[in-house]
């Protein structure tokens, strides 16, 4: 409900703040001049739950005003005087007195400008001043003509806020009645519909959102198979049905979608949030009206934006706290090297690595940067390990180029050396991290063999847990290590049930978000049918979800709202992908 209540707030303060309001402004019932109470603040005629705020016995009545006329100078000389009177009662703080002197001033001034800024004051004087109890003596007494609906209006949200659904939607309904034309009532009745639509619920209803067009269309039908075979609406006999809106990788269309399938398909829950670039819309939207949502994305800094919402994914974060973890307590490395690609992706992992090794006890003793599009590898490799800089060593190297000549005295030209390569490589690490596929580290690989670094070894990142993948790593001179939940390809996928009805239904493995949407779908599934049957019972339910059966293993929801499941790390053996026993 926190949508409402924003929405209200912002729309109410909107309009007060405007000098040009475009509603008509009805006279107050009393007269021209309508009520002016004293600073006296209301007194309650009755202390019952139900009991409103009136005007107490020295707060002063309405006066019967003369009739007020355009260049009259009586008249001139009393609007000054209330003017005046107001602008001392808002500096000194009296706003209940203020207040009452804008009321009357916003329907008798002659000045229609004046009469709209003295409406505009009184508006935002109630919705920032006045207390609740002012608010329901304004709102019950018909002295204060228009402004009733106001302060109804103000009420409403309060209770909204409250979370008094009930009495809110009373409020609401009230300003509809008294103020049917005005602006209030349209967003009154927009705010009563969306409150009923947050009752509605159609619990056998999962909702998605996902880019089913456009670039990103290929994730979004991933996706969406996963998520049919967990939910079961692949079979016909299925109680389940999936509520579909494609958002084309737009965020306005992704906004609308998720209020659609509230307000229109009921749904008791959402999967989506799949590219970073729309989760964060989806999840407000869908904390604005409460609903339970998934979200596959790995963006980071969006656990606060909905309380209800669980994302299921796996994070650099886990798969760099888990390969360090494996690096410095099962292989005993301490010191690592960093090369990594000068793009998002490699700045992040790279800087997630480095950030777990120190919290870890380890140190990064180099660290190297590359363009993504880099094929010559050598310069690169040369600075890692500080054989580039000449001058840096100039006394180590002349001392080897004088050996090295001493040694060519007899031999023929052909069976000459680069002269640059006599400096032996400093290698003071156990591990360089290359977040980076498959085809770059080969690469990679080649020129640090060139540079004859030895006994050291690879990691990155489950971007090598991709199909063709370990063929490509099949030849290289250094083991390489990196997590992941499950393994892309070979024998061990084949034991996973899921995976054998995947293949069943699409002839091809399942890859991370299929594995997630499917998990994801089983979730959903499982809670409904064991008897949750409400959103905010969903919500609670996906909060504290502990060791649930996944398609790899158990699922837990954790204090940042992630959904963890048990990583492994993963080696490359004869151009196979299997799990590296530690």
């Amino acid at each position: 409900m926190k949508r409402l209540a924003l929405v209200n707030l912002v729309f109410l303060l909107g309009l007060g703040c405007a000098s040009n309001i475009k509603t008509q402004r009805p006279e107050l019932s009393t007269g021209p001049h309508g009520p002016v109470p004293t600073q006296t603040t209301p007194t309650k005629k009755s202390t019952g739950k139900n009991a409103v705020p009136v005007i107490g016995s020295q707060a002063a009545k309405p006066d019967t005003k003369p009739e007020v006329v355009a260049g009259d100078p009586n008249t001139t000389a009393k609007l000054q005087a209330d003017e005046n009177k107001f602008s001392q009662l808002e500096k000194a703080g009296s706003f209940w007195d203020a207040f009452a002197i804008a009321a009357a001033l916003s329907t008798t001034h002659t000045d229609a400008k004046r009469a709209d800024y003295y409406k505009s004051k009184a508006i935002d004087t109630l919705n920032l001043r006045l207390t609740k109890d002012q608010l329901h003596t304004v709102a019950r007494s018909s002295d204060y003509g228009y402004l009733r609906g106001y302060a109804l209006f103000k009420l409403a949200e309060l209770e909204l806020v409250a979370n008094n659904l009930d009495e809110s939607k009373r409020y609401y309904r009230s300003v509809v009645e008294l103020l049917p034309e005005s602006e209030i009532a349209i967003s009154s009745q927009r705010v009563i519909s969306d409150m009923e639509a947050t009752v509605r619920v159609s619990a056998q209803t999962i909702g998605v959102v996902l880019p089913l067009t456009g670039k990103s269309a290929a994730v979004g039908q991933k996706v969406l198979r996963g998520l049919q075979l967990g939910l079961g609406t692949h079979q016909g006999f299925s109680k389940f049905r999936l509520a579909i809106v494609d958002s084309e990788g737009r965020s306005d269309l992704a906004r609308l979608g998720v209020e659609k399938l509230v307000k229109e398909d009921n749904v008791i829950a959402i999967v989506g949030g799949v590219l970073s670039k729309t989760v964060g819309t989806e999840l407000a939207i869908a904390s604005e009206y409460n609903v339970p949502f998934i979200y596959l994305s790995q963006k980071q800094g969006l656990n606060d934006i909905h309380p209800f919402a669980v994302r299921n994914a796996l994070t650099a974060e886990m798969q760099v706290r888990h390969l360090v973890r494996t690096a410095m307590t099962e292989m005993d490395m301490h010191e690592f090297a960093i090369m990594y690609p000068n793009d998002p992706y490699g700045v992040e992992y790279a800087n997630l690595f480095w950030d777990e090794v120190i919290s870890q006890g380890g140190q990064v003793v180099a660290a190297q940067t590359y363009d993504p599009k880099e094929t010559d590898f050598r310069p690169v490799v040369q600075r890692l390990v500080g054989t580039y800089y000449i001058e840096a060593r100039k006394d180590e190297y002349y001392q080897k180029l004088r050996t090295f000549k001493q040694s060519l005295k007899g031999k023929s030209a052909r069976e000459n050396v680069n002269t640059d390569d006599l400096l032996a490589p400093i290698q003071n690490f156990d591990a360089i991290f290359i977040p980076d596929q498959a085809r770059v580290i080969s690469q990679i690989n080649a020129f640090l063999n060139y540079s004859r670094v030895k006994d050291t070894k690879i990691l990155s990142t489950n971007i090598l847990n991709t199909p063709g993948s370990a063929k490509r790593l099949s030849q290289l001179n250094y083991p390489i290590y990196f997590a992941d939940s499950f393994i892309s390809e070979g024998p061990s996928q084949s034991n996973s049930d899921f995976v054998r009805e995947y293949m069943s239904y699409f002839n091809e493995y399942p890859a991370q978000f299929e594995i997630a949407a499917y998990d994801s779908g089983l979730i959903l599934r499982q809670l409904v049918l064991q008897g949750v049957y409400t959103r905010d019972d969903l919500g609670k339910q996906l909060m504290k979800l502990k060791k649930f059966d996944g398609s790899f293993g158990p699922l837990s929801t954790t204090t940042n709202k992630d959904l963890f499941r048990p990583l492994m790390t993963l080696t490359v053996q004869k151009g196979e992908t299997v799990k590296f026993k530690e």
